[in-house]
């Protein structure tokens, strides 16, 4: 069965930084673009980046000791492939807003997880589990 895709669309104050921070330092592509609007190949997933002039969500949540922005987006990784990000991200000189860390150890739904802000302040979270059965799992 082929996965459908998701399609997310998000603000941006910069066009060019997030062109230059999607591209480079997570490595999507540019699928299209006009003057106001870029859409990113996001491992398969069309993301677009939509041009405005402010941008203001700070809330957070408490995850497993953790202040994890309420308003994030990401993919999940094989385990090697988010090894690789989270490596290629600090060779960028990005800054990490949550280091790359093993969340809920030992527990049901485990996880590598990372999270960091592109260059207009959004959140996004990468994460990867040692088994695909564990990406909805639950203890109760």
């Amino acid at each position: 069965m082929t996965m459908p895709r998701f399609h997310l669309a998000f603000p941006v104050t910069d066009l060019e930084a997030a062109r230059a921070f999607y591209t480079e330092v997570l490595g999507a592509r540019v699928a299209r673009s006009a003057d106001r609007w870029i859409d990113f190949d996001f491992w398969g997933h069309q993301l677009s980046a939509h041009l405005v002039d402010t941008i203001a969500d700070s809330a957070t949540n408490p995850v497993d000791g953790e202040h994890v922005p309420a308003r994030h987006f990401g993919v999940i990784l094989p385990p090697e492939q988010w090894r690789g990000l989270a490596s290629r991200v600090a060779s960028s000189g990005a800054t990490f807003l949550i280091e790359p860390q093993v969340r809920f150890e030992g527990k049901v739904g485990e996880q590598s997880t990372f999270f960091m802000r592109d260059p207009s302040g959004n959140a996004l979270e990468f994460k990867a589990f040692a088994s695909d059965s564990q990406v909805f799992a639950s203890d109760s």
